[in-house]
């Protein structure tokens, strides 16, 4: 059985101009929930991060927003989750979700999204978790900065013993099992 319950979902507070990125954010909303599986994000109504939490409620999922009190008002935060909780700043937001997630989701977003997803992937290179982060490359939306971690490396900034660990799904449907069977490879080496 999987120890993945709650995944934390990074994803922009606009829509983007791709029209496919709201489907799939609406797509891993219904996934999450027919899997049993909590979604924990941002709190925001808006844009990709409210389309993926009103799927997941729609289809049954539990919702857990988490929201700085600055932002209640400009993101419209999602008072139809189950759990909403309003901290002080973005460090407490961002440590609630940590402490809250099993593993970590980057869906296409702006410049919060690209810090939160770096994070994740810092705190694993330096075995601060060992929770699973995967990067959602939907239509090649990261594929900069895909190739950008191989120029780092390239040019030597990612040391041997540091490699970031990450993965990529091309796909929605390969999320939830790309997530589960990295956590099992993580449960054997323990």
């Amino acid at each position: 059985m999987s120890s993945i319950r709650n995944v934390c979902v990074y994803c922009g507070s606009s829509d983007g101009n791709d029209a496919r990125f709201g489907e799939a954010a609406e797509a891993l909303g219904r996934i999450l929930a027919e899997e049993g599986i909590g979604l924990v994000y941002g709190g925001g109504g808006d844009g990709l991060m409210g389309r993926l939490a009103r799927s997941t409620l729609a289809s049954g999922g539990y919702v857990t927003g988490i929201i700085p009190n600055f932002l209640v008002r400009k993101e419209h935060a999602l008072t139809a989750a189950q759990e909403m909780l309003v901290v002080d700043d973005m460090h407490q937001r961002k440590q609630a979700m940590f402490d809250r997630a099993d593993a970590f989701v980057a869906l296409p977003g702006g410049v919060g999204t690209l810090e939160e997803l770096v994070e994740q992937m810092t705190w694993a290179q330096l075995d601060r978790h060992t929770k699973p982060v995967l990067v959602a490359n939907l239509h090649g939306f990261w594929r900069p900065l895909l190739a950008l971690f191989a120029h780092m490396n390239g040019e030597g900034f990612i040391r041997r013993g540091f490699e970031l660990r990450y993965l990529v799904a091309e796909k929605i449907e390969d999320i939830v099992p790309m997530l589960r069977s990295a956590e099992r490879r993580a449960a054997i080496a323990r």
